[in-house]
């Protein structure tokens, strides 16, 4: 017998690429082309300039960054020079949809949704990390004992720890092969949970086109300078047959539930070549004598030899060390990562310059101005001083361009207090440099910075792009294209109205066209959740 959830969520991170819909149409994705032929296609909208690490966290709490408080995987500790790994499930200031559908007596199955950690209210049952891009936690539960029951019956996930590394081409072929086993595991875990009960709400995310496009793009575009015919004749296009593993995963599962359960699928953000030249912004800013270059620092970095080795040593490490030692191996440890995951850094003296450079992400640069009042030892004073800073250095980064195409390399400027007020905001960079990425930059020049060569030689050719993607089909919901974008914080809504639960705390607003539809057909009892649930954070 078929299980009848009444909304079946599926995610694939990081799989809006330029050629999903072409793959469904051309048949190389069957089973999600079905559902684009029988469902309501629509684009979704990121949150703009932060999008790559908190598109998770603002997904599944409908709220802003500015709420929610992540920008990046670290931040900025407030009042201080020093960072801290900002792990989404410790430090999101907002409440996940299923707490508030849970609130409201509603029955969840949550797995593995990224950045998410196990809530301790849920109604139901959710798996964090069993299987995830770059897991920051290891794998947990709610209820805790189900750990154990999951490991005994089904395992661990073929792939654990951090995704990048250098890899050959033959490596790369393997790691494909590995997370292909991942996407076919996820099957029989997510029909046993489906077929336990009748679900209001169940989701499952496969994070493996992430980890693949990342890693293995440059075999997938052949204009990327990494590609190689010899190469692409030894392993083929990963990326391609990752999107090929989740479709036919995605086929198994929806073969589990039958035609009154109303799907969404999702894909929030894609891939690209990452041609972004993030890697220079320090350069740039040593250049325009607005920063300052931190004393005794090392001249050269890590050999990818090391860096491959210790990658997963300090994943695994962390994963296994109980929560309460972290807080106190934290400092300890992003010390150590910082060599790891940011070899071309050029270390600057915080304290010293105008203004220098914090992680946000490598689409967009992160600029925070050295404060005077908010920085310990700031600079720049507020008012005038630091408005015509932000000015000058909006234009100066706007005149840099690509010595091999002749174009800029920057496309916009953006000032945060445009984007983003609030509390919440108290980490994030003063300006946002959006890189154009387009193409591959190896060489820049302007005016004031002369002339900068730098080769980008870590392992990620594949970069995030904003734009994503979402599919709904089911009972009542009318087949064809959705003429607007809809932003990703508004499926938490969506799914909370269509199942008759009322919540203030959003900042999106459902999607009428999934939610009414579901409304039509099950008329639920609406329920107030007008209360805002805190989440429950650590001790």
């Amino acid at each position: 017998m078929k299980s009848r959830p009444k909304l079946l969520f599926l995610g694939i991170c990081a799989g809006a690429h330029e050629h999903f819909l072409d793959w469904c149409r051309s048949g190389v994705l069957p089973n999600l082309q079905r559902l684009v032929a029988n469902g309501l296609v629509g684009r979704t909208r990121n949150v703009p300039a932060v999008f790559v690490q908190c598109t998770w966290p603002s997904f599944y709490t409908g709220t802003g960054p500015a709420r929610q408080g992540i920008h990046c995987w670290e931040q900025l500790r407030p009042g201080t020079y020093e960072t801290y790994r900002a792990y989404t499930p410790d430090l999101v200031r907002t409440t996940p949809f299923w707490d508030h559908l849970s609130a409201a007596g509603k029955r969840v199955a949550i797995l593995d949704v990224p950045q998410s950690g196990p809530s301790p209210r849920i109604n139901g049952i959710q798996l964090v990390e069993w299987g995830a891009h770059d897991a920051n936690h290891g794998f947990a539960t709610s209820p805790p004992s189900l750990k154990d029951e999951v490991l005994a019956r089904f395992g661990a996930h073929p792939h654990w720890g951090l995704c990048d590394a250098d890899r050959t081409t033959a490596e790369l072929g393997e790691f494909r092969d590995e997370l292909l086993r991942g996407i076919a595991a996820k099957v029989p875990v997510t029909k046993h949970f489906l077929a336990q009960e009748n679900w209001d709400f169940f989701a499952q995310v496969f994070t493996e086109a992430h980890c693949i496009g990342h890693q293995a793009w440059h075999l997938h575009d052949p204009t990327h300078p990494r590609f190689n015919e010899a190469d692409s004749a030894l392993v083929g296009d990963p990326v391609r047959d990752i999107a090929v593993g989740i479709d036919r995963a995605i086929g198994e599962i929806l073969a589990e539930v039958d035609e009154n359960t109303t799907v969404i699928v999702t894909a929030c953000h894609g891939m690209t070549s990452k041609y972004v030249p993030q890697y220079m912004l320090t350069d740039i800013l040593l250049k325009l004598g607005v920063a300052k270059r931190a004393a005794g620092a090392p001249a050269q970095p890590l050999p990818p030899s090391l860096r491959r080795t210790l990658d997963p040593i300090l994943t695994w490490g962390w994963q296994h060390t109980p929560q309460l030692v972290r807080r106190w191996l934290d400092p300890l440890r992003h010390r150590a990562h910082a060599l790891v995951e940011q070899p071309t850094k050029v270390p600057l003296d915080r304290a010293a310059g105008k203004c220098f450079v914090i992680n946000n992400n490598s689409t967009h640069g992160g600029i925070r101005i050295n404060l005077a009042g908010r920085e310990p030892d700031g600079k720049v004073q507020p008012g005038a001083e630091y408005e015509a800073l932000l000015e000058e250095l909006s234009r100066d980064l706007l005149d840099i361009k690509n010595v091999e195409t002749g174009r800029r390399i920057v496309n916009r400027v953006i000032r945060r207090s445009d984007l983003y007020t609030g509390e919440a905001v108290e980490h994030f960079p003063d300006l946002f440099v959006e890189w154009v990425g387009a193409d591959p930059v190896r060489v820049i020049r302007s005016d004031k910075i002369g002339r900068i060569e730098r080769d980008y030689s870590y392992c990620r050719t594949g970069e995030h792009v904003q734009a994503g993607l979402f599919i709904a089909s089911g009972p009542g919901i009318a087949a064809g294209r959705l003429d607007r974008e809809v932003s990703i914080l508004d499926f938490a809504p969506t799914f909370c109205d269509a199942l008759g639960v009322d919540c203030d705390e959003f900042d999106g607003a459902a999607i009428p066209e999934i939610a009414e539809p579901v409304k039509r057909r099950l008329a639920p009892e609406r329920v107030s959740v007008r209360k805002a649930l805190q989440p429950q954070l650590p001790a």
